[in-house]
């Protein structure tokens, strides 16, 4: 269900507790918002995946911002605009976005 307002946003340690599910994603803007970065192959690949998302948050009626950046670093953050921070919806869309990603590239190996 979309939040139109009127409810409040989480507190920043119920933000942090929330985003701990979450393993691909960390808190933004004094723990209001949250963000996953993602770096691909191509700038085909980065489209599509802002495509696909804005595909879901369309149907979720709940829309992310969405940033493209040197032809194939995307990066999405998340909050309930309505609100001024996050809800419980915020980390639904981030989870249903984790599902419709491309796998998460591993960390790179220490030298």
């Amino acid at each position: 269900m979309p939040c139109e307002g009127g409810v409040p946003h989480y507190a920043p340690h119920e933000a942090a507790a929330q985003v701990q599910l979450l393993p691909l994603w960390h808190l933004t803007h004094e723990g209001t918002r949250i963000r996953r970065e993602f770096t691909l192959p191509d700038f085909r690949t980065a489209i599509k995946l802002l495509n696909n998302v804005a595909a879901l948050a369309e149907r979720e009626r709940h829309h992310p911002d969405l940033h493209l950046e040197s032809y194939s670093r995307v990066w999405i953050e998340i909050y309930t605009h309505a609100i001024g921070g996050l809800s419980s919806n915020d980390f639904v869309l981030a989870a249903k976005i984790d599902a419709i990603a491309p796998p998460a590239s591993p960390p790179p190996h220490p030298a």
